[in-house]
């Protein structure tokens, strides 16, 4: 999660808008200062064309959940557009460009230089905390805000950057929910911890941890696999032996659902808990059977329960063909936050954009939008689920 970097981008005079969330790599030098920064280009009808960036994994095992995050921002993006959209007395079209970090923080951080070579003027993204971490760097150089909609580990925010900020509650949040979830709901003794050895899995492994030992439970087995992996058993032997109530797995569900398939397949009866990661509807095809066997949660509050979550659905299903995996209504807000920064500031610049968004106070479709002094949420809610005939349903709402 983390590049080095060259001089200030020239983003007074930009106006283009992109929203990205990647990782970190050794990516282009950005131009010197004393390059003029490029006009935005001009729509039919005397409209200025403003480019929203959207990064996020669109090829691999998690494709399903990036292209999720791009269609909530894309439906933002088309909806504001055919309201009328008016920036300090112009007219203002949105475009959105979307770009392919595949999950990678090395392929991410290049992707998130492409978008500030774009001449961005903010950032929807990334999707990964192996990605949104290292990119962070590039915006911040660049002087860029970079909103995620679904990053969780809590160092996306401890840099000390004035350009991150996320629509989502955090891993300090959500592997504490879990852990007190499998001490008291599960009455858990022993438990087994299992992670993908990613920023994402590892952190929200790490914060299980430190609540579930409060509790006085034993962590029996600490096992680490990749996010590649396809292949527990070896694994999931060696925790059988230690006859664990719970075992926690940090990642996501292109692993996750495969691991609790197997966990199955080995006889293993211990209840497997898991981060939003894991929290999907594709996890239930993944896993089979064993989808009733997991408990996970959202960093967020559960569609079902938003105030508007039903109509954002419909739109969504309309516009998509498909439902909602996850994170469609926090990319959604998350362009949204941004608008609204940039119709108070009543200017695209970035650094008139960057300086409206600590003092966001929006009603959005995931409820009420405000940051904290590092561009955390102020009000983090986090959602249990169990899976019933293979279908997500709610356990539990916790207001952290």
């Amino acid at each position: 999660m983390h590049i080095p970097f060259s001089k200030l981008l020239p983003l007074a005079a930009a106006m283009t808008l992109v929203a990205a969330c990647g990782k970190k790599e050794e990516a282009p030098a950005a131009p010197a200062a004393s390059e003029p920064a490029a006009a935005a280009p001009a729509a039919s009808g005397g409209e200025v064309v403003v480019k929203i960036g959207h990064a996020a994994p669109l090829t691999g095992g998690i494709a399903h959940l990036g292209k999720d995050n791009e269609n909530g921002a894309r439906l933002a993006v088309e909806e504001l557009n055919k309201s009328g959209l008016e920036i300090g007395g112009k007219k203002v079209k949105l475009e959105l460009v979307g770009e392919d970090d595949a999950g990678d923080p090395k392929t991410g951080t290049a992707v998130a230089q492409k978008l500030v070579d774009a001449k961005v003027v903010a950032v929807v993204g990334h999707l990964n905390s192996g990605v949104s971490i290292p990119a962070s760097k590039i915006y911040s150089d660049a002087g860029i805000a970079q909103v995620s909609p679904s990053s969780t580990n809590p160092d996306y925010t401890k840099q000390g950057f004035k350009t991150t900020f996320r629509v989502v509650a955090t891993d300090a949040q959500q592997g504490p929910a879990l852990a007190n979830y499998a001490s008291k709901s599960l009455h858990a003794k022993n438990v087994a911890i299992v992670d993908d050895a990613t920023a994402y899995g590892k952190g929200l492994a790490d914060e299980f941890e430190k609540t579930i030992k409060t509790s006085g439970a034993n962590v029996v087995a600490r096992e680490a696999t990749n996010d590649k992996a396809t292949d527990f058993k070896a694994i999931l032997t060696k925790i059988k032996g230690k006859k664990p109530d719970v075992i926690m797995y940090g990642g996501m569900d292109a692993t996750g659902g495969p691991f609790a398939k197997q966990a199955k397949e080995l006889g293993i009866t211990a209840k497997i808990v898991s981060g939003d990661g894991m929290c999907t509807d594709k996890v239930a095809e993944l896993a089979g059977d064993a989808v009733s066997n997991i408990v996970c949660s959202e960093a967020g509050l559960a569609l079902s329960k938003m105030e508007n979550g039903a109509d954002f659905q419909k739109r969504y299903q309309d516009r998509f063909n498909a439902p909602v995996q996850i994170y469609a209504p926090f990319t959604y807000d998350a362009v949204m936050v941004i608008a609204d920064a940039m119709k108070r500031a009543g200017s695209t610049e970035p650094a008139k954009i960057l300086a409206e968004l600590p003092k966001t106070n929006y009603k959005g479709v995931i409820g009420n939008i405000a940051f904290d002094e590092k561009g955390d949420m102020k009000e983090g809610v986090i959602t249990l689920y169990d899976y019933k005939d293979k279908k997500k349903s709610v356990l539990d709402v916790v207001k952290m």
